[in-house]
């Protein structure tokens, strides 16, 4: 590329040229742009793309999206489309005061292969637009792994909140997700100390891995001031089932089972609390099972503040859910999670949560009735409500 005069064509910027695929001009080049009148990101201020797709992150971003912004940084918001519903996706933005997401991809739906892949095509061209100082990722979904790698070979640093989870269990796609994503990031943002341990296993150590504590219980904690005037929503005892997960649903044996043990609940006097999962009523249809629920009334999918509220009330909570295992310790509920993993050991370990084959209908009803009026031991292995904060401190010192 020919030098324009007066300036030495060693030290011209890339911004003055072609910007590539392959380069996004970090913070140096970025003033150098600005001496030369070429516009880049705003060099006084941070700016930082998060990538969210799930209900799970949609909960963790309210949070740290605030502490962001009373951090003075610049935030994009990202929604890579991979819960599109609007009972999974829009009432999250408006209960957690989210900022509506600057880009949606709208890419949801194929195989775990397919949907990253057109999530990495999708977002790549946002990034290059965009320019952000980081890439902030949440937990361990394909979204999460799409932001991950397309930042990565942009050689854009990336901040991973809910680093070093484990459950050892590669036969879950979260699993691969979620290790791939810490090895190819820059700040590990770790919510328990088992989390940072699991990291230095891996070789990750030092100044990259920060211990935040777990910004769900700075949203747990919101729940519960927001819904401290709701009425208590069932007036008898009743237990809170979530299924989702394909090793639940795409099985007719397992969700077969989960059915059947849920219904020998409610013969046993306990009442049901069950909303539904989009994908499981079509497995419901698929596998000819909502039958065996007799009158067990399904219900449409809640939001995250409603769900706070239902797991609260709950006498025991029944899930395959990651997220949910931790709401139902944060509101002193015992928890049977239809999994024969977990990477929120500390639950099992303290005696808060029991795993149980999704397989095993005998199984799954011994251990709800085991766990019925327990608690488990006073700990506080999640922080102390202030993640938020410590997450974005932690991301400016990336600037």
């Amino acid at each position: 590329m020919a030098s324009r005069v007066g300036l030495d064509a060693r030290s011209e910027p890339r911004c003055l040229g072609r910007l590539t695929h392959f380069h996004v001009p970090d913070r140096k080049e970025a003033h150098r742009c600005a001496a030369h009148g070429v516009s880049s990101n705003n060099v006084d201020e941070m700016r930082v793309l998060t990538v969210v797709g799930a209900r799970p992150q949609f909960i963790k971003a309210g949070p740290v999206s605030e502490a962001l912004r009373d951090a003075g940084i610049d935030e994009v918001l990202v929604h890579t489309g991979q819960h599109f519903d609007e009972r999974m996706s829009s009432v999250f933005f408006e209960e957690l005061d989210l900022p509506t997401p600057k880009v949606n991809l709208d890419v949801h739906g194929g195989n775990h292969g397919e949907q990253t892949g057109r999530m990495m095509l999708a977002v790549e061209p946002v990034m290059i637009d965009h320019r952000p100082d980081v890439v902030l990722v949440y937990g361990d979904t394909n979204s999460t792994l799409a932001g991950a790698l397309v930042a990565a070979k942009l050689h854009i640093p990336v901040a991973h909140v809910e680093a070093g989870l484990r459950s050892h269990d590669r036969t879950m796609p979260e699993e691969i997700n979620r290790i791939v994503t810490d090895h190819v990031s820059t700040l590990l943002l770790a919510p328990t100390q088992l989390a940072i341990a699991n990291l230095a296993v891996e070789g990750m150590s030092g100044s990259s891995v920060v211990w935040t504590g777990d910004v769900m219980y700075d949203a747990a904690l919101r729940a519960v001031k927001r819904n401290a005037s709701r009425p208590v929503m069932e007036d008898q005892p009743y237990v809170l089932v979530t299924v989702h997960r394909p090793a639940s649903t795409d099985s007719a044996v397992a969700l077969g089972a989960i059915v059947d043990a849920v219904a020998e609940l409610h013969a046993q006097g306990l009442a049901v609390v069950w909303p539904v999962h989009p994908r499981t009523v079509d497995k419901f249809e698929e596998y000819g099972l909502r039958g065996r629920l007799g009158d067990i009334v399904l219900r449409e999918p809640v939001g995250f503040l409603e769900m706070a509220h239902l797991t609260a009330g709950a006498s025991l909570v029944l899930t395959d859910s990651g997220g949910l295992q931790k709401e139902a310790y944060f509101h002193g509920r015992p928890c049977v999670t239809l999994r024969t993993t977990t990477e929120w050991t500390e639950l099992v370990d303290l005696g808060w949560n029991r795993l149980v084959p999704p397989t095993d209908a005998a199984a799954i009803v011994a251990a709800a009735r085991a766990s019925l009026g327990t608690t488990g031991a006073k700990a506080a292995p999640y922080g102390d409500g202030h993640a938020a904060r410590r997450i974005a401190d932690a991301v400016l010192t990336m600037r």
